[in-house]
């Protein structure tokens, strides 16, 4: 999930960006067979997806006919996205929000597909609250986007001044903090999965010490930490409810089987180039990889955009989207 969380919001055409399901089931079969095309970055949102993709390639579904693609970056993604070559998308949390703004409430959210996989890691064992952060250097990519703004919000719910109370030293690639923390002892650094356990495959010195999806819970909010959600035009939508609903029902079973068949979901991410089946098995479990619609999806989106919309509004877009960026409201 090379990049997930650091990329960087920019505008022309939309966004230059930055990661389940659900709705009535059984939705009367359309007319024709429909073509959905589909992309997902390569990290937990297109490892949720590996099952459906088996099956569609494997000629079991035959409800539509699904062509999907992994993209490196999300900034692959969104010109298609926003031209029409793909309809359906997995994305981050807030690309989602500012796609929407950027084309006049042309995009809707269908689900969350990912939570929080952002880590605190370090090369000893000094760090086991986040109060034990203070005074530390922290190595992190992913400045000006999510991991930032989530990193900062645990932070200060915690009483600890990101500007005084620590200092975050910013790095462009995630190999660089990673090479920071195998250089120094007691290093600590800020690592999405899957890249934690790619870097706990390099050396056996690194630890996860905090995992921030736990942490926000903790603060007691009505949010969640978001990694990924899965999006639609909304012109798809509208035009082919049917199509949506039979895309919903196939990915959610597919989260369910990654998550219940662990290492047959790893021979499949690999054989789909997204991770090695190594570290694959180790990571999954870690990524909390999830399939959440209706009323729960816009409660945990919506108390995260504002997170977000409070530290930086630009984030997510300039302001929070109406009810009508979330599918099914």
């Amino acid at each position: 999930m090379k990049k997930l969380m650091t990329i960087a919001v920019s505008l022309m055409l939309g966004a230059a960006l930055m990661t389940g399901c659900g709705a009535a089931k059984k939705a009367p079969a359309e007319t024709a067979p429909v073509t959905v095309h589909v992309a997902a970055l390569k990290g937990p949102t297109a490892m949720g997806m590996v099952d459906f993709m088996d099956k569609s390639d494997r000629g079991e579904l035959t409800d539509a006919t699904y062509q999907f693609e992994i993209a490196a970056a999300a900034d692959e993604v969104t010109p298609k996205l926003i031209q029409g070559q793909v309809d359906i998308a997995a994305v981050p949390a807030n690309l989602a929000s500012v796609l929407y703004h950027n084309t006049d409430a042309g995009v809707q959210v269908l689900a969350v597909n990912t939570l929080g996989v952002i880590y605190i890691v370090e090369s000893g064992d000094t760090v086991s609250s986040v109060n034990d952060l203070k005074g530390k250097t922290i190595y992190a990519s992913g400045k000006g986007a999510t991991p930032e703004y989530a990193l900062n919000y645990i932070l200060e719910q915690n009483g600890i001044d990101p500007e005084k109370d620590l200092t975050i030293e910013w790095k462009s690639e995630h190999a660089e903090c990673l090479s920071a923390l195998m250089a120094q002892e007691n290093a600590v650094a800020m690592l999405p999965q899957p890249f934690v356990t790619t870097a706990q495959t390099k050396s056996d010195k690194i630890r996860v010490a905090l995992d921030l999806t736990e942490e926000w819970d903790r603060i007691g909010s009505d949010s969640a930490l978001l990694t990924g959600v899965v999006v639609a035009r909304k012109e798809f939508a509208e035009q082919h409810p049917a199509a949506v609903t039979a895309f919903l029902e196939h990915y959610e079973d597919s989260v369910a089987y990654v998550n219940e068949n662990v290492e047959d979901a790893a021979a499949l991410i690999e054989a789909y180039d997204i991770v090695p089946a190594a570290v694959a098995v180790k990571a999954v479990p870690k990524c909390n990889i999830v399939f959440i619609t209706g009323e729960e999806m816009k409660q945990k989106l919506s108390g995260y955009l504002k997170v977000l919309s409070e530290q930086n509004p630009k984030a997510i877009g300039g302001a929070l989207p109406a009810d009508d960026f979330y599918y099914g409201s």
